[in-house]
């Protein structure tokens, strides 16, 4: 039993990595940008690519929602953002926090650094964590919608956050045209860099810190867990309530009584270690057994 547990969570993960590097490479596949450092601009990039991947990197052939949304929120000429919204319902109703466990590029860098060993034990939780979770909240609300209304034209989660833009755009184009830029370069690209070298720094410790603790987008997703056909679901037959499955879930959920939960990021590792077999994920029409269970005791 053990070892077959063991084999099909080989095989999930593998899948899994798989899918992450091929949406990595798919959502950054103008190649040779990463060398002369110039944006591709062709018609794709008008289309809003479902995770977190910078519109300055040199490599992205699509727009990033959040950047977008921004942009619509501060034009000079208001117009309310269909589009963006559009698409980020789309996405969150088809697959809930599914694109960062899955799409996300941002993401997956994450999962990479939090690979590397380090010297001390590495943290699934800790005293504050629970709280610190509520932040991507006020991050979406105030940088990411009250901001960009209120100072035109200021992405202001771009400009002053996102290490995702740092890693992916700004590094790279500083690298390539440094000597031009040089002039440009102040403390706005310093305090950028601190944030990403803190989000490298804590990735090493904790899973995936910046989608636990400060992507507003992963705050939009994990609001349309509970309504995503791509969910977790729960055999309340087969379930012998172990805990072997909250125990084991990287971003410190609790699959059996909140499948739902908005920080699952449907990653898969809970199912690959319950022993029973007693959850499952993948595209349902219904609740999951235990969520509906839950409603009617």
């Amino acid at each position: 039993m053990i070892g077959e547990i063991e084999r099909k969570k080989g095989a999930a993960g593998r899948l899994r990595f798989g899918i992450q590097l091929a949406a990595a490479l798919v959502q950054n596949a103008n190649f040779k940008g990463f060398f002369t450092g110039r944006i591709y601009q062709g018609p794709v990039k008008n289309v809003c690519v479902p995770g977190l991947n910078c519109y300055s990197c040199p490599g992205a052939i699509g727009a990033c929602p959040l950047g977008s949304l921004q942009n619509f929120l501060g034009s000079r000429t208001f117009k309310f953002p269909y589009y963006v919204l559009g698409l980020l319902l789309f996405f969150g109703a088809l697959l809930g926090r599914a694109v960062c466990g899955f799409l996300c590029p941002f993401g997956f860098i994450q999962e990479l650094i939090h690979r590397i060993p380090f010297p001390k034990k590495k943290l699934r939780t800790f005293k504050g964590d629970k709280q610190l979770r509520y932040l991507k909240y006020l991050i979406l609300a105030v940088f990411v919608i009250i901001l960009p209304l209120v100072l035109t034209a200021t992405p202001a989660f771009c400009k002053y956050i996102c290490p995702a833009g740092t890693l992916e755009g700004g590094i790279p184009i500083v690298l390539l045209h440094g000597n031009k830029l040089n002039m440009k370069i102040g403390a706005l690209f310093d305090l950028k860099m601190a944030i990403l070298i803190a989000v490298i720094v804590l990735c090493l410790i904790i899973y995936r810190p910046f989608c636990r603790y400060i992507c507003p987008l992963g705050a939009v997703y994990g609001l349309t867990n509970r309504v995503s056909l791509y969910h977790l679901s729960i055999d309340s037959a087969r379930c012998v309530g172990c805990g072997t499955c909250s125990n084991t879930c990287p971003m410190a959920a609790d699959p059996l009584h909140s499948p739902d939960s908005p920080e699952c990021i449907r990653c898969g590792k809970c199912a690959g270690v319950c022993p029973t077999g007693a959850i499952d994920l993948g595209f349902r029409a219904g609740k999951s057994e235990t969520a509906a269970r839950k409603q009617t005791d």
